[in-house]
């Protein structure tokens, strides 16, 4: 018997519709491991991320998570609503960072679809256009993007 995991992962182009929302789960808590081993692997050094000596005079009085960290964590929570059988993702048009994250705080995502179009250049495959928000485990806004997927469409 042979099983194709593909088959129950992500959503085909049809099966989106302008309007479709999610609330992406599990949420993702993140440590100062997390953090750090994400500096060290970028060579992102700033002492923002990894002093904690350094941020006791900032206004934040402790070290802030590298924004792209959680923009991949974000990301990365979405993949099995929105991209689980992507083809491509073609861009990010806007990424906003809205607030700050920090270690130990528990970060969500909810997404929309904005619009959708099928690929001029593939009759087997639609763009999927959405706006994803993420949230601190205070519902605060952290962290606002879009982006253009690029979905096969059912066979």
């Amino acid at each position: 018997m042979e099983i194709d995991v593909y088959e129950n992962y992500g959503r085909f182009y049809d099966d989106f519709s302008i309007g479709m929302t999610f609330k992406h789960w599990p949420g993702k808590t993140i440590t100062q491991w997390d953090n750090h081993n994400f500096c060290m692997i970028t060579m992102n050094n700033s002492p923002l991320h990894l002093d904690v000596e350094y941020m006791k005079n900032h206004k934040h009085k402790k070290p802030i998570v590298v924004g792209l960290l959680t923009l991949s964590l974000i990301v990365g929570m979405t993949v099995q609503d929105l991209s689980g059988k992507a083809i491509a993702n073609l861009g990010y048009e806007e990424v906003k960072h809205d607030g700050p994250v920090f270690e130990g705080d528990t970060v969500y995502a909810t997404s929309k679809v904005l619009d959708m179009r099928e690929s001029k250049s593939n009759p087997k495959a639609g763009i999927v256009k959405v706006e994803t928000l993420g949230y601190n485990q205070n519902n605060e806004k952290i962290l606002t993007l879009r982006r253009n997927i690029y979905i096969p469409k059912k066979k």
